[in-house]
């Protein structure tokens, strides 16, 4: 197939790309810069410029292409309702160049807006509209342009990981490097969900290869990890005290991330893994964080 992949020179995107490339397909990347329209040249991929602030203009990449992967994302979260809108944008803008032609265009979201209520494993077949996430933005969007005839489907993201880099665990290690301590809010009881990198960036080829209209997918290796675990593996990491921080307090100590850090957000991905095929084979979240080199940010 001939896709059009935004976000190509992304974390996740990048894996994206190098994986379609392998299995035959040809692809199109966007790049902002003349530095990722050279690195996706080099990876064998065609380029069209364009970025998320002008909707219209990357969505013309979609115009020649059999399919479209969408992971292009804004991941300054520190404006993320915003982000989320710029996000849904794309969205439409992509929707109004596939409309009423079977090419499938798989979005990205997040885990959480697929949770039934507190404490509730995530699941592929629940989406709440009323959800407080930002993200669910996207989804809806999705929604909207599958009303319009576009074949949508959904790859919602765990905290995808590697080496280097972890998701939302990324910041919460710069945040420990600064305050001098790795903390968790109250008893450490919420949980995240994870997945490597290159077992999420299969996840989206099957789910291409493989479309269903209206299906979601979860990217979700491992289920439900304590974030006091999270915090302490931290600790070690960069060689710091642990500590609690009682949930009235976690705003002044966790700043813009203190909505995640005391958000549970457990996930399943047994339908995905079912219906796809999909067996994540990559290291844990763990393993990773064991082999990231914390002297890197340092002064």
């Amino acid at each position: 197939m001939r896709v059009f992949l935004t976000g190509a020179t992304g974390f996740v995107g990048s894996r994206i790309l190098t994986q379609l490339l392998a299995a035959g397909h040809q692809v199109t990347g966007n790049s902002r810069s003349d530095a990722g329209a050279r690195q996706l040249e080099q990876a064998g991929a065609a380029v069209h410029r364009g970025d998320l602030n002008d909707a219209a203009e990357l969505a013309k990449g979609a115009e020649s292409a059999d399919a479209v992967i969408h992971t292009a994302f804004d991941h300054d979260f520190a404006h993320y309702a915003e982000n989320c809108e710029k996000d849904r944008r794309v969205i439409e803008a992509i929707g109004d160049v596939l409309a009423g032609s079977d090419r499938p265009l798989l979005i990205t979201s997040a885990i959480g807006v697929g949770s039934t209520g507190a404490g509730q494993f995530a699941r592929e077949d629940v989406l709440d509209r009323d959800h407080p996430m930002p993200r669910i933005a996207s989804e809806l969007a999705g929604l909207a342009v599958g009303e319009r005839g576009v074949s949508v489907g959904v790859v919602r993201l765990s905290q995808i990981h590697d080496p280097v880099k972890q998701g939302l665990v990324s910041p919460l290690i710069e945040l420990a490097r600064t305050k001098g301590v790795s903390a968790y809010v109250g008893e450490g009881g919420d949980r995240w969900c994870a997945a490597s990198v290159e077992d999420a960036a299969r996840l989206y080829v099957l789910a291409l290869e493989r479309h269903e209209p209206g299906a979601r997918w979860h990217a979700v290796a491992e289920e439900a990890i304590p974030m006091r675990a999270i915090a302490e593996a931290i600790g070690r990491g960069l060689g710091v005290p642990v500590q609690a921080i009682p949930k009235s307090e976690a705003g002044k100590h966790f700043g813009w991330m203190a909505g995640f850090a005391s958000f549970d957000m457990p996930a399943s991905s047994a339908v995905t893994r079912e219906r796809l095929g999909w067996t994540p084979v990559g290291p844990t979240l763990f393993e990773n964080l064991s082999r990231m080199d914390y002297s890197v940010g340092k002064e």
